[in-house]
């Protein structure tokens, strides 16, 4: 059985992405000091906090069930793009001294997202047109 290379690509872009959000959901639900400051930084703690965890989580499964893939990651992309305006505006760029880590895994996760996005505009088109 030989996998071909868009197959590989398009999982890895799922994958990546829903690890980025899944592996900062403890700190999200545990109320980490850095979580709650980013969060207070920008008027949304705790409800925005809880209620972002709560998104990433969906779509971090999402991204990993191919029929609502395209689901999970209109989802990721959409809270990674108000992670970076939030990062552009009012956080910064470096938030608490990590160099720019957050920034760069928020456009690492929206990259991707998009990308399986637009592997999956068949069906989003599909969708789209039914409403």
């Amino acid at each position: 059985m030989q996998l071909d290379a868009e197959k590989i690509i398009g999982w890895s872009a799922r994958i990546i992405a829903a690890v980025i959000m899944f592996q900062t959901l403890f700190f999200k639900f545990s109320g980490s000091p850095e979580s709650i400051y980013i969060f207070e930084a920008v008027g949304m703690e705790p409800w925005g906090r809880i209620g972002v965890g709560v998104g990433e989580l969906a779509a971090s499964v999402m991204l990993l069930i191919p029929a609502v893939s395209w689901m999970g990651a209109a989802i990721g992309a959409g809270l990674m793009a108000g992670a970076i305006g939030f990062h552009l505006t009012i956080l910064g760029i470096e938030v608490q001294g990590d160099g720019g880590y957050l920034f760069f895994l928020a456009i690492l996760a929206e990259l991707c997202s998009l990308f399986v996005l637009w592997g999956s505009r068949a069906q989003v088109t599909m969708v789209l047109k039914s409403l």
